[in-house]
């Protein structure tokens, strides 16, 4: 039996995961976006339009691109809301979550980068 994991909907075969586990995860957040879209999202589930606006300079086809991948790889959960507009949040899955060691060494990396060079 090939190993699968549930990515969204889909199943991904373990195999075609690179074999690099460096690689595995830029490949899931290689994109500076995605890298900028769990920064936010790791404090609490937003709206799309709040994503927008705190990523700064993205565009709407961007953000959505960005947003249905990660869903489709298990970091982002998308609730819809049947609500006259519609309501849609996104938050971070329990695997999207687990970046935050993640973030945290590349801003501490960053701070010190910063800091020595202002040295």
């Amino acid at each position: 039996m090939i190993p699968t994991i549930t990515r969204g909907d889909a199943m991904i075969d373990v195999n075609t995961l690179p074999a690099c586990p460096v690689e595995t995860t830029l490949t899931l957040i290689s994109d500076k976006w995605k890298i900028l879209i769990v920064r936010d999202l790791l404090t609490g589930t937003k709206r799309f339009s709040e994503l927008r606006r705190s990523i700064g300079h993205i565009s709407q086809k961007v953000l959505t691109s960005n947003l249905r991948q990660m869903e489709a790889d298990g970091l982002v959960h998308r609730e819809v809301y049947p609500e006259v507009p519609p309501r849609v949040e996104y938050s971070l899955t329990d695997t999207g979550h687990s970046l935050k060691t993640v973030i945290d060494a590349l801003w501490n990396w960053g701070e010190d980068y910063k800091a020595k060079l202002a040295a």
